[in-house]
């Protein structure tokens, strides 16, 4: 089959032959009709996850996908074949930039209905992740003060919409041409990141989800009330995600270290940091399916490229400047 894999770190993404997919007895192989387009691809392709994800090379990349089941696994419970699903598939069995890959059963939704494959495939990753950072981890309800870094990206549009939903007042940064389609999704305030300082404007808040890190997220510090959370999904990961991964003694030193500064502002401010990589969860993506199609989350597209200039996809993605989420068709 046809796939866009990288032979080596900061190497060239090319298209290949790869080999066919073969589902076990818990997973469903799905044909890929659409997938997203990540930050985590740019990562993985540059190398920057080596420490913590040993891939084997040649390695296609894709962390996104809806599409059709082509078949099924002796034990699946849960899906048939022709079913139309999407998923974000667990790590060490990524590769949505593909015509198949089979999936674990349990990393699989049914794709909202009222959804295109194109819109189904721009939300797993960043929609769980959400999940996990508002619901799962921080606990955000009604009357939460909630800071989302990036509003008008991929994650962040999903985030301000889900965190509206919660309840939460919420506040995000973004460029001013996407002020008032923030507040459109549901933002209380949006911040202009070029022409206005968010920590001295903003106080009191329970969340801070930052995803730039480095001085960005220090100044995010300085906005939580005492006691308040401030999650890192760019980093730098701390200990907990360490152990949590398994790494050995050395490791798990070394990546104490990328996060002792900002760990230690943070106690010395009375809040915490937390460092999230989200975790492939099927069950989390059709709750998320459900509000998707009770119109309470809607996916933003910004560019479609087809399946053969995947290479230019993930080029505009390192650029920048599209909101929401660069998608992939694979079979249109």
């Amino acid at each position: 089959m046809k796939a866009f894999r990288i032979d080596r770190y900061k190497g060239e993404l090319r298209e290949a032959d790869a080999p066919e997919p073969v589902a076990g007895d818990h997973d469903v192989l799905v044909t890929v009709h659409a997938a997203g387009v990540n930050h985590l691809d740019v990562k993985l392709a540059e190398g920057e996850f080596t420490a913590m994800l040993h891939y084997e090379l040649p390695l296609t990349l894709g962390h996104d996908v809806a599409g059709t089941v082509e078949a099924v696994g002796s034990a699946v419970t849960r899906f048939a074949v022709g079913d139309e699903v999407f998923a974000r598939p667990a790590d060490f069995r990524i590769g949505t930039f593909a015509e198949r890959i089979a999936i674990a059963e349990g990393d699989v939704a049914l794709k909202p209905d009222s959804l295109s494959m194109v819109e189904a495939a721009s939300l797993p990753l960043v929609a769980v992740t959400a999940w996990q950072a508002l619901v799962e981890r921080a606990g955000v309800g009604v009357g939460s003060r909630v800071l989302i870094h990036g509003g008008a990206g991929g994650f962040g549009s999903v985030a301000v919409q889900l965190a509206k939903h919660l309840g939460a007042h919420v506040a995000t940064t973004a460029s001013a041409s996407n002020v008032e389609w923030l507040r459109g999704l549901g933002a209380d305030e949006v911040i202009d990141y070029r022409s206005q300082d968010f920590a001295t404007l903003l106080s009191g808040y329970d969340l801070v989800i930052d995803g730039v890190g480095g001085e960005n997220l220090e100044k995010s510090l300085r906005v939580l009330r005492p006691g308040g959370l401030a999650i890192g999904i760019a980093g730098p990961p701390d200990p907990a995600f360490a152990r949590a991964i398994g790494l050995n003694a050395g490791l798990r030193l070394a990546i104490g270290g990328l996060s002792a500064k900002v760990r230690w502002q943070a106690r010395r401010l009375g809040v915490d940091y937390s460092f999230l990589w989200m975790h492939a969860d099927g069950r989390q993506l059709a709750e998320i399916a459900a509000l998707v199609d009770a119109g309470a989350l809607h996916p933003v597209v910004g560019r479609v490229f087809p399946f053969a200039e995947t290479p230019a996809a993930l080029t505009a993605m390192q650029r920048g400047g599209v909101r929401g989420k660069i998608v992939v068709s694979v079979t249109d």
